[in-house]
């Protein structure tokens, strides 16, 4: 099926829904790990992969193969499987929230426009996937960061923006007082 252009509908198509679905992943740790046996060590790998579009969705997945791609892959692909929506006032985020996982604590607060993102190795990843840009960050117990990681997503999970707050209390967001 060739369309005025000249160029095939099909692939023209998949391009489109490519352009939509625009995550950018990123690698938080790579852990080898041994598995000892009779002739010796076996050695595979583990992955902690961030997944976001830079506008307010994110997931993260952990991969295990005996290869680094494929363990990079594999946790992409459950990254992708596991997105969450984070409520995102501008480039920050609408209120102070302490994320929770384990023995990981992440306390997040919203800064001003130009602040940055302050904010340490697998947050910042979290955060630079969901397109957080003005942000400060602390972790408060535990740097491990499949913890850290979990922490930072579950501080985002409860995140809530004006409409939803003003929802829950039977109040209608007037624009004109917060514009």
């Amino acid at each position: 099926m060739q369309d005025k252009r000249g160029q095939d509908k099909r692939n023209r198509d998949r391009n489109d829904s490519r352009d939509k679905q625009d995550f950018v992943d990123k690698v938080v740790t790579i852990k080898r790990v041994a598995k000892v046996v009779k002739g010796g060590r076996r050695f595979s790998f583990s992955a902690l992969v961030v997944v976001g579009n830079r506008e307010g969705q994110v997931g993260w997945g952990l991969g295990k193969a005996n290869e680094v791609p494929e363990a990079i892959r594999k946790g992409v692909e459950k990254a992708k499987k596991n997105q969450i929506k984070v409520a995102l006032e501008g480039t920050t985020i609408p209120h102070e929230v302490l994320g929770k996982f384990g023995s990981g604590e992440v306390l997040l607060k919203p800064a001003s426009r130009g602040t940055g993102l302050i904010a340490g190795g697998a947050v910042r990843a979290v955060l630079e996937a969901a397109g957080v840009k003005d942000i400060l960050t602390k972790c408060l117990r535990t740097n491990n960061p499949h913890n850290v990681v979990k922490a930072t997503i579950n501080g985002l999970t409860t995140l809530r923006g004006p409409g939803e707050c003003g929802n829950v209390r039977g109040k209608e967001l007037d624009y004109k007082a917060t514009a």
